[in-house]
């Protein structure tokens, strides 16, 4: 396997300031990461992978039914801290992570590898991680990250998107199917053209700021480019 180590996040593009920059590293495709952190946390399988790396995890976090009895041994002799989830929970492996994290560092901010590339109900659950009422106060401190994706989360209320480098499209996930507007992006949104859809995609910047505004519930903002 070809690793990508580098990251997209060199600097925040919105959002709360945050002090401890984390990362988390989740059981998905793992081919993209940094480990240019403050805390590394390794997620159910992905605190393998770190060991892997030569690196002992910070924290491990999960009930680790996705390793083997000897694997999760060697987790538990070399983790920091490592907190074993029952199986039986109504909570996934990385929402229990992400809590972890911020009672553990409220100032943080948290970048998510692995997040995708896995199972598809994983991947449809992290990206709407601020459906849970516990971490949906962070929202704005979270970004799941591959090659190709940023995304990262704002709540309801007006927001300046900023771009990112790298990244040529936009496209906005309102959880609860708020009426978007959105201004100064190459495809605008408001109440003279309004129409719904489930997913905005392909949007662009152009040489301007991007507002986003809605009044209800939260949006997915997902940063993108083209395979290269």
């Amino acid at each position: 396997m070809s690793l990508r180590v580098m990251s997209i996040i060199k600097f925040r593009p919105y959002g709360m300031p945050c002090m401890t920059k984390i990362a988390l590293f989740a059981g998905g495709n793992l081919e993209h990461f940094s480990l240019d952190f403050d805390v590394l946390v390794g997620v159910d399988r992905g605190s393998l992978f770190l060991l892997e790396q030569g690196v002992c995890p910070d924290l491990a976090v999960g009930d680790f039914d996705s390793v083997s009895k000897e694997e999760l041994l060697r987790i538990k002799d070399n983790a920091k801290e490592v907190v074993q989830a029952h199986p039986e929970k109504d909570d996934t492996d990385l929402e229990l992570a992400v809590l972890a994290c911020f009672e553990r560092y409220p100032d943080a901010c948290l970048t998510i590898f692995g997040a995708f590339g896995g199972r598809l109900d994983h991947a449809l659950a992290n990206v709407f991680l601020p459906s849970n009422e516990k971490i949906a106060p962070y929202m704005e401190k979270i970004f799941l990250e591959d090659e190709q994706n940023l995304l990262t989360y704002v709540p309801k209320g007006r927001h300046e998107i900023k771009p990112v480098t790298g990244m040529r499209y936009l496209a906005f996930l309102p959880s609860d199917d708020a009426a978007l507007t959105i201004e100064g992006a190459k495809y605008p949104l408001n109440k003279d053209n309004f129409f719904f859809k489930k997913v905005y995609a392909s949007n662009e910047f152009i040489d301007k700021p991007i507002y986003l505004d809605f009044d209800s519930g939260y949006t997915v903002v997902i940063y993108s480019k083209d395979r290269s």
